[in-house]
């Protein structure tokens, strides 16, 4: 199995600089109902491990200081030499292991995650829906499944974006829509565009969503999701 490796970059799909500007802006104001969020889903996660790899944190802007302690040995993919600076000064607390592993770069990518991490538990922290090359991503979801059957993880994920905010998401029954196509026409009325990020049920179980009012004229609709090793 050949792995791929980081290369370092200050830009990219789904972080980078533009969207430290972003953070730097919005966090505080926009963002804060997405970060509430994002808070308790990691809170309310407890999977039975010392060891946490978080995929592409960026600076940490989603993570909760609360999660992160619970973990003795927490490992960050993340390229962006910017951002691991940030994650170091944001969470000084922490002692950041940064890999070099690229886990979304090639089909061979999450069993080149299971093999280098062996007992940890895994968060893919908002970067599945954006960092993944479109004609990569269902060879890429199938091994997902298969690498890390036995392993406990969670991810976040843009599932759809638009320049127009969506209904509310509180009450649609996720379990009840067959695919993005589905969720799309039940949070958009009107014939606006929309971005189908290809990741609408990522993760199989305690699926939920959220609403990110990520710019001024930008939503992207989240969901979390878990797994879980069956020890049936």
């Amino acid at each position: 199995m050949a792995t791929c490796r980081l290369a370092p970059h200050l830009t990219d799909p789904s972080g980078g600089l533009g969207y430290h500007l972003r953070a730097w802006r919005w966090r505080h104001t926009l963002w804060t109902p997405f970060l509430a969020r994002t808070q308790s889903w990691l809170r309310a996660w407890r999977p039975p491990a010392e060891e946490l790899v978080v995929v592409g944190p960026s600076a940490g802007y989603t993570l909760d200081a609360d999660f992160l302690a619970r973990f003795r040995r927490i490992h960050a993919l993340e390229p962006d030499p910017l951002a691991r600076w940030l994650l170091r000064r944001r969470w000084p607390k922490i002692d950041w292991r940064f890999g070099c592993l690229d886990a979304l770069a090639t089909a061979d990518g999450p069993a080149a995650l299971a093999a280098e991490y062996p007992r940890a538990a895994i968060l893919f922290a908002n970067v599945l829906g954006q960092a993944v090359d479109p004609g990569l991503l269902p060879a890429w979801r199938a091994a997902l499944g298969e690498a890390l059957g036995e392993r406990y993880w969670a991810s976040y994920h843009d599932v759809l974006s638009a320049a127009w905010p969506p209904r509310p998401v509180d009450d649609l029954q996720i379990s009840h829509l067959a695919d993005a196509a589905a969720l799309a026409r039940a949070l958009y009325h009107a014939a606006i565009e929309v971005i189908d990020h290809d990741t609408f049920g990522l993760a199989p179980h305690n699926r939920q969503l959220a609403c990110w009012q990520i710019a001024p004229a930008r939503w992207q609709v989240v969901e979390w999701g878990q797994h879980a090793p069956d020890r049936s």
